[in-house]
C-alpha cells in the first residue's frame, strides 16, 4: 500500500497523469530522501510541464536492485553501494544530493530524552527492556522515566536508513558489531518490522513505549519525541540540519563519494547523519531521457538546495557541489556530453 501511496503522490505532485507527448522518467529507491525529491520533482515540472517523474520509495535495497537491473532510469540510496554492489551494474555513478539524519524516535517517554552510544545498542539489542532502566536513568538525572517496556521498531524492508544507523552501531558497540553488523538488511534481535521510515514511524507513533530510527523529515512531520544522542566528542546532540552539516564539515570526499559520516567527530556534530544519493549510469543509453536526467540532477545540486532546509535535509557542502558538477559533466548520452544550463 505504502508504494502505491508513494506513486499516487508522485503523480499528483507532477502534475497527475502524463500527456502521450509528456518524457517520463522513472526512479526507485531511497523512502530516506522522499519527502525532499517530492518536492524536487514538483518544483522542476513548473518548469518543465513536459516532464514528468514517477519514482517508487521501496527502500535503498529496491532501488540498487532495479538500477543494476536496469528497470528503471535512476535509483536512490541512503547506503553508498558495496564493491560486490558495483560489480554488477559497471558504470554507476553515485551522486550525493543532501544530508540527512536519522533520529532515534520515541513515545511513552518524557521528551528530551539523552542516551549514550551504549544506552542506543543496549535498546535495540534487547538489553534494555524498560524506559526506567539505570542505564538510561545514569544519563538523565532528575527525569522520572515510566515503568513501561520498550518496543523495537525496525525496517523490514532493504533500507538505507538501516544501512546508516547499523553502520553507526557497530562503530559504537562492540557487542554490535559482532551480535549483529551492519547493512540495509540485518537479523534483528528483537521488536517489530515497519516497510519503509513510513512503517517504523507508524509503529512508534501507535504503540506506547516504542523506539525507532526514521530520517529527521519523517519525525518532524510526526510530531515523534527525539532522543539526545552522545557524539564522538562526548556532546549530547539532538538531530537537526545544522548538527547533520557539522557531521559533514571534516570529512574527505572521495571521489566516488562513497563515504560514511556517522559518528564524525566535532562538539555539535549528530552522530547518526548521511549523505543520500541518486544513482544513474555514466553512460546513458536514452538520449531524450538521459539528457533530462542530467539537466535535472544540474539542477537539484544547485536550486534544489535552497529547498532542503525547510523539509529537514541539509545542503550539500559548497566543496562537495563542485565536485558533483565535474561528476555531471563526465555523463555522456549516447556517447556525447551533456550540455548543463
Amino acid at each position: 500500500m505504502r508504494s502505491l501511496f508513494a506513486s499516487i503522490l508522485l503523480l499528483a505532485f507532477t502534475g497527475g497523469t502524463a500527456k502521450a507527448d509528456s518524457l517520463l522518467v522513472n526512479g526507485a529507491g531511497a523512502t530516506f530522501p522522499f519527502p525532499l525529491y517530492s518536492k524536487w520533482f514538483s518544483e522542476y515540472n513548473k518548469k518543465h510541464p513536459d516532464l514528468k517523474f514517477n519514482y517508487q520509495s521501496i527502500g535503498s535495497g529496491g532501488g540498487i536492485k532495479q538500477i543494476t537491473e536496469r528497470t528503471v532510469d535512476f535509483g536512490a540510496s541512503d547506503a553508498p553501494m558495496s564493491d560486490k554492489e558495483m560489480e554488477k551494474a559497471a558504470g554507476i555513478v553515485h551522486i550525493p544530493t543532501a544530508l540527512g539524519a536519522v533520529a532515534v524516535v520515541y513515545s511513552g517517554a518524557p521528551a528530551g530524552l539523552k542516551l549514550t552510544s551504549d544506552n542506543v545498542a543496549g535498546i535495540f539489542l534487547g538489553v534494555i527492556a524498560k524506559w526506567n532502566d539505570p542505564r538510561i536513568a545514569a544519563v538523565n538525572p532528575g527525569v522520572t522515566l515510566p515503568d513501561v517496556t520498550i518496543t523495537v521498531a525496525h525496517r523490514s524492508d532493504g533500507s538505507g536508513t538501516t544501512a546508516v544507523f547499523t553502520d553507526y552501531l557497530a562503530k559504537v558497540s562492540a557487542d554490535w558489531k559482532t551480535k549483529v553488523g551492519a547493512g540495509k538488511s540485518v537479523k534483528w534481535p528483537v521488536g517489530l518490522g515497519g516497510k519503509g521510515n513510513e512503517g517504523v514511524t507508524g509503529i512508534v507513533k501507535s504503540t506506547p513505549g516504542a523506539v525507532g530510527y526514521v530520517e529527521l523529515a519523517y519525525a518532524n512531520q510526526n510530531k515523534l519525541a527525539m532522543a539526545l544522542i552522545k557524539n564522538a566528542d562526548g556532546a549530547f546532540v539532538a538531530p537537526s540540519i545544522e548538527s547533520t552539516s557539522e557531521a559533514a564539515a571534516g570529512v574527505s570526499m572521495p571521489a566516488d563519494y562513497r563515504v560514511s559520516i556517522t559518528n564524525a567527530a566535532g562538539k555539535h556534530a549528530y552522530p547518526i547523519s548521511s549523505f543520500t544519493y541518486i544513482l544513474v549510469y555514466k553512460e546513458q543509453t536514452d538520449q531524450k531521457r538521459g539528457e533530462a536526467l542530467v539537466q535535472f540532477l544540474w539542477w537539484a545540486v544547485h536550486d534544489g538546495q535552497a529547498l532542503s532546509a525547510a523539509l529537514d535535509y541539509a545542503p550539500l557542502p559548497k566543496s562537495v557541489v563542485s565536485k558533483v558538477e565535474a561528476t555531471l559533466k563526465t555523463i555522456t548520452v549516447m556517447g556525447k556530453q551533456v550540455v548543463v544550463r
